[in-house]
């Protein structure tokens, strides 16, 4: 492959080449460099014209490792506020320009998860979307990117903000989509459920997202920590009363569990796992100073006002339209055995829910290699995930979909 052009990079967007599709994105790197990136619908990802990269940019134009060219996919894209809860959130609305097969594609609403970077110039989930023939609507969050407000994570108030944008999306593009849904991903798979019971959604598509509480998910990742340093279940049975005792706390708003945290402390304070687990707050709680605690003020924690006790799985119970959850094998940050077992249930008691797993997979649905000593190297998107992901939009299914174990409704 060709060495790149200093200094030349090909524009952001969708691709095309033959079958292949792939989309260009922008990204700082540690050393502030600015650096254009590239994801395959097939997963594989990397940086243009860099180490082992099977793309490049010579003179303007993009060309594979095979020497074979793309041409950019033309997208039509309209930029909008819309108002929620008194704000004013910016959106934009992405559709392919032409459709070549003469039907209407599906509409999706792409929701964000926790973070606080802005969706709609950050993101290149909704290209790679719309490059396999779904319109996609995305939008900041608020208090993000071009949107008003300040920076939550209170589902309620952020599927209030889904709901808005899905009446959006849908004027936007009358007269031009087939079915209408939602997409979300991790802190999403909370968000949208709730948003479906406000919009009457034809479909749900989840990835790397949870049926339980986000107390839930703090305790099944300091289990998940523990079962890969190697205790047995004896320890991580002790473990649960530490989860709860530090869960008291952040779900009272560092109101109430002062006590009872001392009292665990104490009791635990010989098992070397109490000062190694970490989960998504526990170890910052253990940690804590008296008057941190006191204060709810500590470093690293951000309240933000996520509803620790929400019940993931009564709102689930209120839906009838299908859904696609798909689950990370091996995710650290969201654990899915629990959450794989109640979809299950669901199934069992007639929910239309389809659920597929991709082993030796991380959140996000990525791939990994470990070194020697274990810790992990991200490679790829696992193979099939973004078709999974479209295909279900679609209301199409058509596996294998790469490795994906799939459980289907009976």
């Amino acid at each position: 492959m060709a060495a790149p052009i200093g200094g030349e990079v090909c524009a952001p967007g969708a691709y095309k080449s033959g079958v292949d599709r792939l989309v260009l994105y922008e990204r700082e790197t540690s050393d502030g460099v600015i650096a254009t990136r590239y994801i395959y619908t097939d997963g594989r990802r990397g940086v243009v014209g860099g180490e082992a990269a099977e793309l490049d940019c010579v003179d303007g134009a993009l060309f594979s490792f095979e020497h074979s060219s793309f041409a950019k996919i033309k997208l039509n894209q309209t930029d909008v506020t819309f108002t929620s809860d008194g704000l004013r959130l910016s959106g934009r609305l992405i559709e392919l320009e032409n459709d070549s097969d003469g039907r209407k594609p599906p509409l999706a609403v792409f929701v964000h998860g926790s973070e606080s970077t802005p969706t709609v110039e950050y993101s290149p989930y909704p290209y790679l979307f719309a490059a396999q023939g779904v319109s996609v609507f995305v939008y900041d969050k608020r208090g993000t990117g071009a949107s008003e407000g300040e920076y939550t994570q209170d589902f309620h108030a952020l599927a209030a903000d889904a709901a808005a944008a899905a009446t959006e999306a849908r004027r936007l593009a009358k007269g031009r989509y087939s079915r209408f849904g939602f997409f979300g991903g991790s802190q999403g798979g909370w968000v949208v459920p709730l948003a479906a019971k406000k919009t009457g959604a034809d479909y749900l598509v989840i990835g790397f997202g949870l049926a339980l509480s986000p107390l839930e998910e703090n305790a099944e990742q300091v289990f998940d920590e523990m079962r890969r340093a190697g205790y047995d279940d004896k320890e991580i049975e002790l473990a649960h009363e530490v989860a709860d005792a530090t869960g008291e706390i952040v779900a009272s708003h560092f109101s109430d569990g002062f006590d009872e945290l001392k009292r665990i402390k104490t009791k635990y304070k010989d098992k070397p796992w109490l000062a190694e687990i970490e989960g998504e707050f526990t170890g910052l709680i253990l940690r804590a100073s008296d008057e941190e605690l006191e204060l709810g003020m500590i470093d690293g924690f951000d309240d933000a006002e996520v509803p620790w006790r929400h019940n993931a799985l009564a709102v689930l119970r209120t839906l009838s339209m299908p859904q696609v959850w798909i689950l990370a094998g091996e995710d650290r940050a969201a654990p899915g055995k629990v959450t794989y077992d109640r979809l299950s249930m669901l199934q069992k008691e007639g929910l239309p829910i389809t659920i597929a797993v991709y082993a030796n997979t991380d959140h996000g649905i990525v791939e990994f290699t470990r070194n020697d000593d274990g810790a992990r190297i991200y490679t790829r998107f696992a193979e099939g995930y973004f078709r999974l992901v479209t295909d279900a939009m679609k209301d199409r299914f058509d596996p294998p979909y790469g490795r994906a174990e799939i459980a289907t409704p009976d």
